[in-house]
């Protein structure tokens, strides 16, 4: 769990960040929690599209990716930033530390 000076910081890493996967017309399925999950295994953050054409809501998703350990750190538009600690991450992400 994040605390709300984290998230301030994730999310100002986050902003320099381009989508690397879209939730499309197919939704929200295993295939994918594996993708984004090896992602994150190597870099920490994402950001993620959901397209129009798509029948999934922000709440559906974030109920999706929170059941995988992976913390929501921020939903605006029509974009969702996930962040997971990873051990093996290229730049591993140094979080604030919890007061």
């Amino acid at each position: 769990m994040l605390n709300p000076k984290q998230k301030a910081f994730l999310k100002s890493l986050a902003q320099k960040e381009k989508a690397v996967f879209q939730i499309g017309k197919d939704g929200l399925n295993e295939n994918m929690l594996t993708d984004v999950l090896n992602y994150l295994n190597k870099h920490e953050l994402i950001k993620i599209s959901i397209l129009q054409n798509s029948l999934v809501t922000f709440e559906e998703a974030t109920v999706f990716f929170e059941k995988a350990n992976i913390d929501v750190v921020q939903t605006i538009g029509r974009i969702i930033v996930l962040y997971k600690h990873s051990d093996n991450a290229k730049d591993p992400i140094i979080l604030p530390v919890k007061k």
